[in-house]
């Protein structure tokens, strides 16, 4: 019986790259998006290219009535939820503490970590054995921000990654007896379009050589983590948080 796994924010970097290295794997594949319904396409037009099924639904996974939508859609189209990849996440221009406001810090802890708390909880609800469901895997992708505090950068990013490892951490201990493992993974300095959201699109060139394997890391390897974490090989692992950093 084929898997059938959403993947947040699966429009491009690591959600798209998660989105068709898993389709490769086997899983049926749904994707959300919130804006680039042309990127999106292109990752089901890709994967079903190549004989997989895809779908894509747009949704702000920060709004409740999205999130409910977006898991219906799967459920009707694909069939009942097997994994999840909280994945959509965002961040803005780099900036110091002292120079942050209230509406910034609300876009980013509504999408980064409401978003990824909703989505959890939907996830558990279709999949829980408490529920009536078969159990599954659910991946967070935090930040090694998380760990690092991006000073003078993102402090406002990297504490919505440490509040996502809290919700790894927490959520794991509290379905592992409903079927249902959670993991989390820690991406470092990755070479994707996010860096131009916070105005230094060549930000990997110049933070690489401070990283111990000299290189920015890629989506693709990334994506070979999380899709690791959500497959049998992984099976005893849950509550724990994969650096894919580069050493860093």
């Amino acid at each position: 019986m084929t898997k059938t796994l959403l993947v947040t924010g699966g429009s491009r970097g690591i959600g798209a790259a998660t989105a068709t290295l898993a389709a490769q794997a086997g899983y049926a594949v749904a994707l959300s998006y919130r804006r680039d319904a042309a990127a999106a396409a292109e990752v089901v037009r890709g994967i079903e290219a190549v004989g997989g099924r895809a779908l894509a639904v747009r949704a702000d996974v920060g709004v409740e009535a999205d999130v409910a939508r977006l898991f219906e859609a799967v459920r009707v189209e694909l069939g009942p939820l097997s994994a999840l990849v909280n994945n959509a996440g965002t961040l803005e221009r780099q900036g110091r503490v002292d120079e942050l406001d209230a509406a910034r810090l609300t876009r980013i802890l509504t999408t980064n970590v409401i978003g990824s708390f909703l989505c959890a909880g939907a996830a558990v609800r279709a999949m829980s054995m408490r529920y009536g469901g078969a159990g599954g895997v659910i991946v967070n992708v935090s930040s090694r921000a998380a760990v690092l505090g991006s000073g003078g950068e993102y402090v406002d990013y990297a504490a919505s990654k440490g509040a996502v490892d809290t919700l790894t951490v927490g959520l794991a201990r509290e379905v592992a007896a409903e079927g249902i493992r959670v993991c989390g993974v820690r991406p470092g300095v990755i070479d994707t379009d996010i860096h131009a959201l916070g105005g230094e699109p060549g930000r990997v060139t110049r933070v690489a050589p401070g990283i111990p394997l000299g290189r920015g890391g890629t989506a693709h390897e990334v994506a070979e983590a999380i899709v690791w974490l959500l497959s049998p090989g992984a099976s005893y692992v849950t509550g724990t948080l994969l650096d894919v950093s580069g050493g860093r």
